[in-house]
């Protein structure tokens, strides 16, 4: 008669010994460990983007808003778009290339725009506009 057993030739049963149960669980919890590191470091990336989107889209929204060229003079406007708190310095555009005893229709103004999120994420945007210059006539 023949026995189906799994014993060895010491008498003990087939399996897994506890040290190699204890170093598959260690391998396991190191590559869990591995894909939570990524899966964390992917979630502050896409805050990270988010937050800067939602910075870029109040800027638009600042810029959209400003008034009509002839009416936005030089000086410092301050304000608030949703949670964000921004600033718009309107100056003379300096360049160097620009011949200031040639008479033009048009004065460019430097517009900067400072925009500070409430983490403290800032983004600033430089931009110019013309403006009609009313001693040329138009």
């Amino acid at each position: 008669m023949c026995r189906s057993s799994h014993a060895d030739e010491r008498g003990r049963t087939a399996g897994f010994t506890i040290i190699e149960a204890l170093v598959a669980l260690a391998v396991v919890a190191v590559a869990l460990g591995a894909i939570a590191a990524v899966i964390a470091a992917n979630v502050r990336g896409t805050e990270v983007v988010e937050a800067r989107l939602s910075l870029i889209g109040a800027a638009r929204a600042v810029l959209t808003a400003l008034p009509d060229r002839d009416q936005l003079t030089p000086g410092q406007l301050r304000g608030a778009f949703a949670a964000e708190r921004w600033r718009i310095d309107v100056l003379p555009f300096a360049a160097d290339f620009v011949d200031p005893a040639r008479p033009t229709p048009w004065l460019p103004q430097t517009i900067v725009l400072r925009l500070q999120a409430p983490s403290g994420e800032i983004i600033r945007v430089d931009t110019v506009r013309l403006r009609h210059n009313e001693g040329a006539g138009r």
